[in-house]
């Protein structure tokens, strides 16, 4: 029972680890990485499908994506999609390929997106401690029907509050290398 809800809390904090993995992947570094335009939706054939999904998005240097649509027909609709999202990026068509060049980020921006970065590390804190809270508030009700002694719960409760010490510290590993990333351009 007690290891059931030590491993439950466990897989669900590296969960919350993984989700902030991904918000963090979001937020551009002024790198050109194809998960930038993962959100960025096109109508192909009248359905909504992300660029990946109608063409080869690759990274051609630091600073520059490149778009390669599967048909010829795709090149205006991936270009009108990307001007209509919120990036700020301008594309440039030579044929069948799509080009955007990443601006340079300025410093005001860099500290904007530092507190963007703190803000998503500090909800990912709060959804590993909510866990915990919960984690213990299981052992406190195996406790009070009397199916562990004050031991074993003490024990548990323990052996939790050392796994959320350990994804909060990965946690800030985590926020420590964006913030890095971030100013260090």
């Amino acid at each position: 029972m007690i290891s059931d809800i030590q491993q439950s809390a466990a897989t669900r904090m590296g969960k919350s680890i993984e989700a902030l993995k991904h918000e963090f992947s979001k937020i551009r570094t002024g790198r050109a990485h194809p998960s930038l335009l993962d959100q960025v939706v096109v109508s192909y054939y009248g359905s909504e499908s992300s660029i990946s999904a109608v063409a080869n998005v690759a990274v051609e240097d630091a600073r520059t994506l490149s778009i390669t649509p599967w048909e010829k027909s795709m090149v205006t609709a991936i270009e009108k999609a990307i001007l209509k999202s919120d990036l700020g990026l301008n594309p440039s068509t030579n044929g069948m390929t799509i080009r955007i060049p990443l601006p340079a980020l300025t410093e005001e921006r860099r500290r904007a997106l530092v507190k963007v970065v703190k803000n998503e590390a500090e909800n990912g804190r709060v959804a590993i401690r909510n866990i915990r809270r919960d984690a213990n508030s299981e052992i406190k009700d195996l406790l009070k029907e009397k199916m562990i002694s004050e031991d074993d719960a003490r024990v548990a409760e323990e052996k939790i509050q050392k796994l959320t010490d350990q994804y909060i510290k990965d946690a800030e590993k985590l926020l420590e290398a964006k913030e890095a990333d971030l100013l260090s351009m």
